[in-house]
């Protein structure tokens, strides 16, 4: 078995991540699963970085290790990159449409084709896209949003 398999089984086996809330030290928060899929380990780090304080946040750098992830866990919310080596973000998101159609997904894409745009839009039913450089600023506003609308089923 590929150590980076190993990886993905160990953070999979964990439970689910809880967090002290700070208005009452006694009572763990449950925080909303969401995925990250991208093959820049920069980006993936800083964009983790940024959601982890609000989100229990599981990391893929392809779209078949997301695939493999998605088959162990639900998520409410999936964000990944439009252009990978070994498999599109776009094409994942419309099969994680048809297999999850609860869980929200958005698309990160330096890629401005309007035509593109739209056919995304409709295809994988995005929840919204964001056109790189995107700030964390605004990735955080989004997910957070997106998590708020998926139904409470996708948890």
């Amino acid at each position: 078995m590929a150590a980076r398999d190993l990886i993905c089984q160990a953070r999979l086996q964990k439970d689910t991540l809880r967090r002290m809330h700070p208005a009452d030290p006694g009572q763990a928060l449950v925080l909303d699963p969401i995925l990250i899929v991208d093959d820049e380990a920069s980006i993936l780090e800083a964009f983790s970085s940024a959601l982890s304080p609000h989100f229990d946040v599981t990391t893929a750098t392809s779209a078949r290790a997301a695939d493999f992830i998605l088959q162990k866990k639900a998520f409410k919310v999936v964000v990944a990159d439009h252009l990978m080596p070994g498999g599109n973000g776009m094409s994942f998101l419309v099969r994680a449409r048809e297999e999850f159609p609860n869980m929200q997904r958005i698309l990160v894409t330096g890629y401005m084709k309007p035509e593109m745009l739209m056919r995304s839009v409709n295809e994988a039913a995005l929840f919204r896209y964001l056109l790189k450089p995107v700030t964390l600023g605004e990735l955080i506003k989004v997910v957070q949003e997106a998590a708020a609308s998926a139904g409470e089923d996708a948890s």
